[in-house]
């Protein structure tokens, strides 16, 4: 067995090939709904099948540390606490996280390290694998504010006050030290690998000194695709009324602007007998709750709560329209589930998604915020069936240029090519 002067193993016992070992680390992960947790839940049982030996670590659920095996994948779970953090309900607690990574490294020997942030866990992870001479591939979803703050519409203001003096120059000033941040993190790890080619720019020009390239996640196209069941069967399995259903799916967070989607409700609901299904948690659920009782919707608006992966197909299954009033990463997997789907989308225009929907193609954008253009754009698509079929056709056919196996096959490629170089380096130290 050949070892760096770490001792990671590189080669299995006398020499023989084994699975390739990759540990993948991450501040969010199911039951926790939103893009990085599925992408990083996906690539991991992806690889699993593929016969990767594939390990987890992110924080546990509930509090206590514990260890779990399902589909393949062995996920760590490491103590954690309540937070009301955007990106899931609780973090990982950071006394002694250096401590409790380097010897979870040493156990498990693996011969890549795949982070999915550069929160507590991802920057974490990367200094231990420093440490212990393992290579490091780097993927962010979400990126710092971008100024001027227009191009940013879903960011909070800062205290200062909306469009002040002072309160741009604070976002101004907290915006270049989170890029520096990232720079800083992401800058240790041997390849960064982002969801799209803007990205990947936007990373360059922001300082990151590594080699950035565009992985998109993909999306699975075999366990998203149109239903030939009609929608009743899929609303009866998830016990909805039968009913105009427009989807959402993602974290129940203040910046996804959910209250926007409620309200174009109230207004829909004037000429088309519907309904809003919420695939998610999150802080907002009780007022978000309250907000449609409010608004008098609130029998036509269904909290389906953590939906497993598993089972996520009969969400969109069960819609005739999936919309989305804003996204803040730099893609949206449930976007392209959902058009993966054969569903129209209406959503609010951002980055992440004009390139995926073009507008009047596979649906509609509008601009964030817009609660008129958004419930006549849902209600023109919930009452013309033929132009939702269209839409949605439009959508599949997009989708299917964005087959996970396409990225999965790209990131092995990487995952490969620095375990022979890591190799190589041993070797000449040996």
């Amino acid at each position: 067995m050949i070892s760096c002067p770490s001792g990671h193993p590189i080669d299995g016992a006398e020499g023989e090939p084994r699975a390739l070992r990759l540990l993948i680390g991450t501040d969010t992960y199911p039951p926790d709904v939103n893009g990085t947790a599925g992408s990083a839940y996906r690539l991991a049982h992806a690889l699993a099948a593929r016969g990767y030996d594939v390990h987890i670590v992110c924080q546990s659920e509930h509090g206590p540390p514990r260890v779990e095996r399902a589909g393949g994948v062995t996920a760590h779970r490491l103590r954690s606490v309540r937070t009301r953090a955007r990106l899931t309900k609780r973090v990982t607690v950071p006394l002694l996280l250096m401590g409790t990574l380097t010897k979870l490294l040493r156990r498990i020997a693996p011969d890549v390290v795949h982070v999915h942030s550069h929160f507590l866990v991802g920057r974490t992870l990367i200094n231990a694998a420093r440490q212990l001479c393992v290579p490091v591939v780097a993927t962010t979803h979400v990126t710092p504010p971008i100024h001027p703050p227009h191009r940013a519409p879903h960011r909070a203001p800062s205290p200062a006050g909306r469009g002040s003096v002072a309160g741009n120059a604070v976002d101004d000033l907290v915006g270049a030290l989170a890029w520096r941040d990232l720079a800083r993190v992401f800058g240790r790890a041997d390849h960064v690998a982002v969801p799209t080619r803007g990205a990947a720019e936007l990373l360059a020009d922001k300082g990151l000194t590594r080699p950035v390239e565009a992985v998109p996640c993909g999306v699975d196209l075999s366990r998203f695709r149109p239903r030939e069941e009609p929608k009743t069967w899929a609303r009866a399995k998830l016990g909805l009324p039968d009913r105009e259903t427009a989807l959402f799916v993602g974290p129940l967070d203040a910046e996804k602007r959910i209250d926007d989607l409620l309200r174009a409700l109230r207004c829909v609901c004037r000429q088309a007998d519907a309904q809003v299904v919420l695939v998610g948690v999150g802080p907002e659920r009780p007022q978000l709750a309250r907000l449609a009782d409010t608004l008098g919707v609130g029998r036509r608006t269904h909290f389906l709560g953590h939906v497993a992966e598993d089972d996520l197909h009969l969400a969109y299954a069960s819609a005739d329209v999936f919309a989305m009033p804003n996204v803040s990463g730099l893609e949206s997997v449930a976007t392209l589930e959902a058009m993966a789907s054969g569903l129209p989308v209406v959503a609010a225009e951002t980055n992440a998604l004009t390139h995926l929907v073009q507008q009047g193609k596979a649906g509609y954008l509008y601009r964030t915020g817009e609660v008129p253009a958004f419930a006549r754009l849902l209600t023109r698509v919930l009452t013309d069936s033929e132009l939702a079929a269209t839409m949605g056709g439009i959508g599949r056919a997009v989708a299917v240029t964005h087959d996970h196996l396409r990225s999965l096959a790209r990131l092995e490629e990487i995952y490969t090519g620095l375990t022979q170089t890591y190799g190589r380096r041993v070797q000449q130290l040996a």
